[in-house]
């Protein structure tokens, strides 16, 4: 067990190097195939900086020197733990990820928590209740979430709640104008709601129907018909055999899901103004902020790999035929 363990962490750690020191290089490169200057992106649209003061930027945060030069150094920085500092915010790297991350963890964690609860929970009624009226209804929620784009959903969201019935701010974090350290916990969840129902009710139809789907193999499976047919009633079968069989796969798609739960968040940080991780990556890359970019991209490739790896040691946990006789 500890030896299997072992081998299992030191090829995930291989793998994950591997996977950084690949990121690093293609956003590195892309970046640099970008037509955004940074230097004009830094100065802003201001015609009274001169061809000299651009000059002296650009050296400042070493943007004359050669590309390979300027990927080569970022490297050896951020291996010795300078991960350098942010040009749009004038702060080190590590301050503002570790800011912007802590507003996004809680949208991410209430939206991961409320699609994975309640998209589970309406895939079961929706598979054992096949081609009846709730199945229907169900069905068609999802069909209809799956092509709806996230930054549409929020702006209608937006129109509805906050600008119409007003139940809820229109945007931000925080009120305008307070303190954050005044600012108290009712406020921060209702500013949090809406963001975190946008980005939860996408996110519940990808789970909800795959649940389905599993929970329609396993009634059709022998042993449930056997059940049924010495009577046992449905919500019987289902607590008694389809959970327990359906919550593995389940459990493993939740945590599969960060990169879709990332992704998403990117785009509801930019609806609702919300000034997390997400909102900084666009900043980032719209201003040609190299040195942040490059952090932010770590870290979501670090926080996505980190899921997968909890996911095989769910499997391994909850199966012991995994750990018996199948390698990961």
């Amino acid at each position: 067990m500890n030896k299997g363990l072992g081998k299992f962490f030191t090829k995930k750690i291989l793998k994950l190097i591997t996977l950084l020191v690949a990121l690093c290089i293609i956003t590195f490169a892309l970046m640099e195939l970008s037509p955004i200057d940074p230097v004009t992106a830094y100065v802003g649209a201001s015609t009274k900086v001169s061809a000299e003061q651009r000059a002296l930027i650009a050296e400042h945060w070493g943007l004359n020197q050669p590309a390979l030069v300027r990927f080569w150094s970022w490297f050896k920085s951020i291996i010795s733990g300078d991960w350098g500092t942010s040009m749009i915010y004038r702060r080190p790297v590590l301050e503002v990820i570790g800011q912007k991350f802590l507003s996004s963890i809680w949208l991410m964690g209430i939206s991961w928590m409320l699609s994975g609860v309640i998209g589970f929970v309406l895939g079961i009624i929706s598979g054992a209740k096949e081609g009846k009226l709730i199945d229907k209804i169900i069905r068609g929620y999802c069909y209809i979430l799956m092509s709806t784009p996230t930054f549409w959903l929020g702006i209608l969201f937006i129109m509805v709640f906050s600008v119409s019935l007003g139940w809820f701010p229109v945007a931000l974090s925080v009120p305008i104008g307070v303190v954050s350290s005044q600012v108290s916990l009712v406020e921060r969840i209702q500013h949090i709601i809406l963001p975190a129902l946008t980005l939860s009710v996408i996110s519940i139809s990808s789970m909800c129907m795959y649940t389905r789907e599993k929970v329609l193999e396993i009634m059709k499976s022998d042993y449930i018909l056997f059940a049924k047919a010495r009577g046992e009633k449905t919500s019987k079968i289902v607590l008694n055999h389809v959970l327990k069989n359906v919550s593995l796969p389940a459990i493993t798609l939740q945590f599969l899901s960060f990169s879709e739960l990332f992704g998403g968040t990117i785009f509801v940080e930019q609806v609702f103004s919300y000034p997390g991780l997400g909102q900084a990556t666009v900043s980032a890359g719209l201003k040609g902020d190299l040195p942040l970019l490059m952090g932010i991209a770590i870290i979501s490739l670090v926080f996505v790999y980190s899921g997968n790896i909890i996911a095989d040691l769910l499997y391994r946990v909850v199966d012991p035929r995994i750990r018996e006789g199948r390698e990961l």
